[in-house]
C-alpha cells in the first residue's frame, strides 16, 4: 500500500523525523498536535482555546489526507493538568458530539513548551467509498 506523508511545515518535523499525519490505505494517523502557530503558542492560559485550535489543525491535516473529522475513530488527549478536563472536553464535544470517537484523556508531566496545556492525537479510518486519494494517486489495493 502506498504511504502518504502530510507535513505542516513545522521545523520540528525535520528535526525529530515525523509527519503531521500519515495515510496508509484507509487509515490516517495524526501526530500529537499542539496549539502552535510557527513558534507562537495560541490560546496561552486557556485549555479550551488551545483544544479548539488543535482540533482545527487536526481537521486540516485530515483534509490533506483525503479524510475529515467525521472519519475519526479515536482521539488521545494529553493535558498537563487533569483539572482542565471539562474545558478540554467541552471543545472536544463541540467537534465530536455526533461522531463520538473512542477517547482517552491523561495527565502528563509536561509538554515541549511550558505554555502548552494540551496535545491531541487522532486516528481516522475512511470507508473504501470515501472517494479519491489526495495528490492524484492511484487507488489503494
Amino acid at each position: 500500500m502506498k504511504r502518504i506523508h502530510i507535513s505542516s511545515g513545522a521545523v520540528w518535523e525535520d528535526m525529530v523525523g515525523y509527519s503531521r499525519a500519515v495515510r496508509v490505505g484507509t487509515t490516517v494517523e495524526v501526530a500529537g498536535t499542539t496549539a502552535t502557530d510557527g513558534e507562537s503558542v495560541v490560546g496561552k492560559g486557556s485549555p479550551y482555546e488551545q483544544t479548539k485550535y488543535i482540533l482545527d489543525k487536526i481537521g486540516q491535516a485530515l483534509e490533506q489526507a483525503g479524510a475529515s473529522v467525521k472519519d475519526v475513530v479515536r482521539t488521545r488527549i494529553y493535558v498537563i493538568n487533569i483539572q482542565h478536563w471539562e474545558e478540554v472536553g467541552r471543545a472536544h464535544q463541540e467537534v465530536f458530539k455526533d461522531i463520538r470517537p473512542a477517547c482517552s484523556m491523561v495527565q502528563v508531566a509536561a509538554l515541549i513548551n511550558p505554555d502548552l496545556l494540551v496535545e491531541i492525537e487522532a486516528t481516522a479510518i475512511l470507508s473504501p467509498a470515501s472517494g479519491p486519494l489526495p495528490y492524484n494517486t492511484a487507488p489503494y489495493q
